[in-house]
């Protein structure tokens, strides 16, 4: 085991220490396992086309979209915009860089959550207790140009791939944004409003075969903090959603993206729409990539309730807060618990 601690990307100790079992470090007590003998296959997870939001039909689309975002909390779009090649482009540079040189790639590598581009491993090994089976790189990407300076210039094209990538990832965004606010009965505009100058992050997710997955996870159960997630993932399946009080496994499908509410959605709808609990499960037998883009507000944008959804008989759940100290407190506690909501509700302590 003396080399393994060496290592500070698991991609490089999966692939150069020829491991066959699981390290201690990543293994979760039994009751936190992820029991994949128990795992559902629903196919009944919304697919919306969003063609109609640009005719007559949009009333219809939103409709689609608020009942999913109330009932599910995630959904799949089809008909988005991101054209099919800037999605292979996007796909096929995540592919490449985690196949660079072992020394090539740690040029990138921080465990610091605060630095805006960085290579890392699990999810904030400062702070957890339990690692988990996936290397991830992390970039800021709005303002673009405040960012991409930053990104690896290696391969070639990855920032022009990934740049054009997140351009399209932005504006299907910004569609779905409006979508949603309209869906709760909002003016079109009344969430982009409250997001300051906006931000927008993503995530290359490599998660290695894993020789032992049912003692592991690529990430456990959590919510996303931030606004919207648009999920891009390759053919293997990983990405599971709770519902119902069962996973459930939420299968590729190509040129699709998923799309899941995150907790400030749930608080801006005062609790109409609920942020999904999801997980990664990882296999033994292929490696796997996704592509999260999470849209958010900027740091020192303000997010409470919307005033129009708040009455005497639903009154505020949650106090108002930047959503730098939301976001400072979600890395903070390294997913120790499935959510942070909690710590900003109106009755909170922490208020």
């Amino acid at each position: 085991m003396a080399t393994n601690t060496k290592r500070l990307l698991l991609s490089d100790l999966v692939s150069s220490d020829k491991i066959d079992q699981v390290p201690s470090h990543y293994i979760r007590r039994i009751s936190q396992r992820p029991n994949l003998q128990n795992v559902y296959h629903d196919h009944t997870i919304p697919l919306i086309d969003l063609h109609d939001l640009y005719t007559p039909n949009r009333s219809h689309v939103v409709h689609q979209i608020g009942r999913a975002c109330r009932d599910y909390g995630f959904f799949q779009v089809k008909n988005h915009g991101v054209p099919e090649s800037t999605i292979a482009n996007m796909m096929n540079i995540a592919r490449e860089f985690f196949k660079l040189p072992e020394e090539e790639r740690l040029k990138t590598y921080s465990d610091d959550p605060t630095k805006t581009t960085r290579l890392s491993t699990s999810f904030n090994i400062r702070t957890e207790k339990v690692a988990n089976w996936r290397d991830f790189l992390r970039l800021h990407c709005h303002p673009l140009q405040d960012y991409i300076h930053e990104w690896p210039t290696n391969p070639e094209s990855f920032r022009d791939h990934v740049a054009e990538y997140c351009r399209s990832a932005r504006g299907l965004a910004l569609v779905l944004i409006e979508a949603i606010s309209e869906s709760l009965g909002l003016e079109r505009d009344y969430i982009n409003r409250q997001l300051g100058n906006h931000g927008q992050h993503m995530a290359l997710n490599y998660y290695p075969p894993c020789p032992q997955p049912d003692l592991t996870y690529g990430l456990p159960g959590h919510t996303d903090l931030n606004l919207i997630t648009i999920l891009l993932q390759d053919e293997v399946p990983g990405l599971q959603v709770l519902r119902n009080g069962h996973w459930v496994a939420v299968d590729p499908v190509p040129n699709t993206f998923i799309i899941n509410i995150g907790d400030q959605i749930q608080v801006l709808s005062n609790d109409r729409y609920k942020s999904v609990l999801h997980r990664a499960v990882v296999n033994c037998e292929k490696e796997r990539i996704s592509i999260p883009t999470f849209y958010c507000p900027s740091r020192d944008a303000v997010i409470g309730p919307a005033s129009e959804l708040v009455t005497e008989d639903e009154p505020a759940v949650y106090r108002q807060f930047t959503y730098g100290e939301y976001y400072d407190k979600f890395w903070n506690r390294g997913l120790a618990t499935e959510n942070c909501l909690d710590m900003f509700t109106v009755t909170s302590s922490s208020s």
